[in-house]
């Protein structure tokens, strides 16, 4: 059995999805978990820091687990915005490296499915107002890290890497939001605004705090320089990964 830990989450569910009935899923909703001790053998984990703690390592190891693969963030290696972000990630790749499994890490980029974020401005008219319209990233496709994450906890030749995964096109949020007016028939803007009153329009949609902490002080430095670019999601899948256009276009109803 493979263990997936971030069961219900971007890469998480995708993941779970793509191995069927190979996979065990653990999140934050304890309802939705399949509880680890009633698993009789695990082959491997994918885990994800937002989802479990180093703990439960040790636990998979004593069912079995020969392999971990680590979502982590390319900030690790790039680092940009708020320090402790990037310790997070950080002392999660140390704890995997530590575990005495194999491991493989994974670095993503900023996901293609933070874009959602802007559904709601956009169904009720045609305007994104956000902070840093210029802050240029390869966003990935969040079901190509699934992809990825899947070929690492099933083939042993990935053992000991360390991947950057980033989507093939540098984009500004502008553009991004560009790209979802094309793929809805619609001609959306992006409006720039302040930080601050981002912030506080983050915080009055009901967002914790640390999600306009992480992403505001990312989007400045990527305001400042472009963030990294890799061509690591082609090379492991064999195929080309996804642009944010064709995100876009699988997700245009939920912009409508």
């Amino acid at each position: 059995m493979l263990l997936i830990t971030g069961a219900t989450g971007n890469v998480g569910r995708e993941a779970m999805r793509l191995l069927g009935d190979r996979a065990a899923g653990l999140s934050r909703d304890p309802a939705r978990n399949t509880p680890l001790e009633t698993i009789a053998h695990v082959e491997a984990v994918l885990y994800s820091p937002r989802a479990a703690t180093p703990e439960l390592l040790t636990r998979a190891a004593e069912r079995g687990a020969k392999r971990v693969v680590v979502l982590s963030a390319a900030t690790v290696t790039h680092p940009v915005g708020d320090p402790r972000f990037i310790a997070e990630f950080t002392a999660a790749e140390q704890a995997a490296q530590r575990s005495g499994l194999e491991w493989t890490i994974l670095r993503c980029t900023d996901f293609a499915a933070n874009a959602l974020a802007w559904a709601p401005q956009l169904r009720r008219g045609g305007v994104v107002r956000g902070a840093h319209a210029a802050a240029v990233t390869s966003t990935v496709d969040e079901r190509d890290v699934a992809a990825v994450a899947v070929r690492a906890l099933l083939e042993p030749e990935h053992a000991g890497r360390t991947y950057l995964l980033t989507g093939p096109q540098p984009l500004t949020q502008a553009a991004k939001v560009d790209a979802i007016g094309r793929a809805t028939g619609r001609e959306l803007s992006f409006a720039e605004i302040a930080p601050e009153q981002a912030r506080q329009g983050m915080l009055a949609a009901g967002l914790p705090a640390e999600i306009p902490d992480r992403l505001l002080g990312s989007l400045a430095d990527y305001a400042r320089a472009p963030g990294p670019a890799s061509t690591t999601v082609a090379d492991v899948l064999g195929r080309p990964a996804r642009t944010f256009a064709e995100w876009a276009t699988d997700h245009a109803e939920q912009f409508r």
